[in-house]
């Protein structure tokens, strides 16, 4: 579909380009186009096509689209100039290395991990993570700025309909979903071997071991531990309430007791603190229960599972009273996809969700299963709230899609309406292999203007 908001497609792509970009291991090669000081490769889009391609796009017109790439490289040359937009290079630049330690958590050493993924050195691949951020970030800031007061009126959304329905997709089997979902509670004693560990740790540092020596060893924080523990810039707000709490109460070189959070129990050293950020170190040990504290956490859902089944206690205030997921606790245990649907494709569910739910009608609820949710186990049960069978898209049972349909429409006409009227001051170069492309907007006039 021509209105399909390529915007949105290639932001989408950011979030997944670093895997593509570092297998293709093609990080210098041609330059496409040259928007501002933003430089456009060849292979950035090819790899951007691609990904289009795995979204169900048409990208068969390559001047069409390399002309949303130059547009939203425009945004991000712009986004860099606006004084409204914060900067955030450092945290950025921060970020990237906690996701870089991340990856590097994957391998057995350093040297395999760069192999892999076609990289020279840690700094090659460091600068790469950081560049796909920076662009993320920027295109993001700008792209609002720019729509935040794009609205659509129902009779706008009905002549979108009218105008299009004949191109609309066919939706795929969906279902609506909701969960309560559980972490596994520790027992004192197994809490008190945890500390105990950690305390040991710290007397060990205490009588001249390195913190950076033994978070290597020790820690299982997949971000950091590769790095010594080491979070730099951290600004307020970042990390979790009491990882904060202890760190900014300590002072410089200074080594707290065991703390716990939601991921686990943390020994915190506060390296250097200057008004509202700080860099500090961590040893995290997880606080994976034991199979004993699973079966517990099951008897225990299973029997609030009992409870909605006869009748005495409602799926959503189970949800509001005893789920562990912040996410759903509060919108009565309601899974919503991405887009904040509450309709999720059956293909792309979770595989260990599919498997639960096979073959249950609208109104079951799962027996009590097992599943682990960002690395901590858990236990869960599901609710068919809904099955919706694959059908072509109607505004009288999917208006609040078409909604979104027709207002992103209207962002992508907003954009286009704002590079027209910054073209003329920003410099823009094109390859000659492009020169036959026709183009929505006169890019060469803006190269040849400059």
């Amino acid at each position: 579909m021509k209105f399909v908001l390529i915007l949105t497609l290639i932001l989408g792509f950011f979030s997944i380009k670093l895997n593509a970009q570092l297998k293709s291991g093609d990080l210098v090669d041609g330059i496409a186009a040259v928007v501002g000081d933003e430089i456009i490769l060849e292979s950035d889009i090819e790899d951007q096509a691609n990904y289009t391609k795995q979204q169900g796009a048409d990208v068969s017109n390559r001047c069409e689209f390399l002309e949303g790439i130059i547009s939203n490289k425009l945004m991000i040359y712009e986004a860099k100039r606006d004084t409204l937009i914060e900067n955030r290079s450092a945290a950025i630049k921060e970020n990237a290395t906690a996701k870089y330690n991340q990856i590097l958590g994957q391998f057995p050493d350093e040297k395999t991990m760069l192999a892999t993924y076609k990289f020279r050195t840690s700094y090659e691949m460091k600068n790469a993570i950081e560049k796909i951020d920076t662009d993320n970030y920027y295109g993001q800031m700008k792209f609002g700025r720019i729509t935040d007061k794009a609205d659509v009126t129902p009779n706008e959304v009905t002549d979108f309909f009218n105008t299009y329905k004949y191109q609309l997709p066919e939706v795929k089997d969906e279902v609506s979903i909701s969960q309560i979902m559980m972490y596994p509670k520790l027992t004192n004693a197994h809490k008190d071997e945890i500390i105990a560990r950690l305390k040991k740790i710290k007397d060990d540092i205490q009588k001249g071991e390195s913190f950076e020596s033994q978070a290597r060893i020790y820690s299982e924080d997949p971000g950091s531990a590769a790095n010594g523990g080491l979070y730099k810039n951290i600004s307020k707000g970042k990390m979790v309430k009491p990882f904060e709490a202890a760190a900014l109460n300590l002072q410089e070189g200074e080594i707290s007791d065991p703390v716990e959070s939601e991921f686990g129990y943390h020994l915190i050293q506060l390296v250097k603190k200057s008004g509202k950020i700080y860099d500090a170190r961590h040893i995290l040990l997880k606080a994976d229960p034991n199979a004993d504290e699973i079966a517990s956490a099951k008897k225990e859902l299973d029997s609030i599972r009992t409870l909605i089944i006869e009748g005495k206690l409602s799926f959503k205030d189970a949800a509001y009273r005893f789920s562990d997921d912040k996410k759903t606790k509060f919108n009565a245990g309601i899974i919503t996809s991405e887009d904040g649907s509450d309709k999720i494709e059956k293909l792309n569910l979770p595989p260990t969700i599919s498997y639960q739910i096979a073959g249950l009608n609208k109104g079951d609820i799962t027996e009590v299963f097992q599943n682990d949710v960002q690395d901590r186990k858990a236990v869960t049960i599901i609710k068919i709230d809904d099955i919706i069978p694959a059908h072509k898209l109607d505004i009288t049972t999917d208006y609040d899609r078409i909604k979104q349909m027709a207002l992103n429409k209207k962002k992508n006409e907003m954009v286009e309406k704002w590079v027209k009227e910054k073209l003329p001051n920003v410099f823009v170069s094109i390859d000659n292999r492009y020169k036959d492309c026709t183009f929505k907007t006169d890019w060469r006039k803006a190269e040849t203007s400059k």
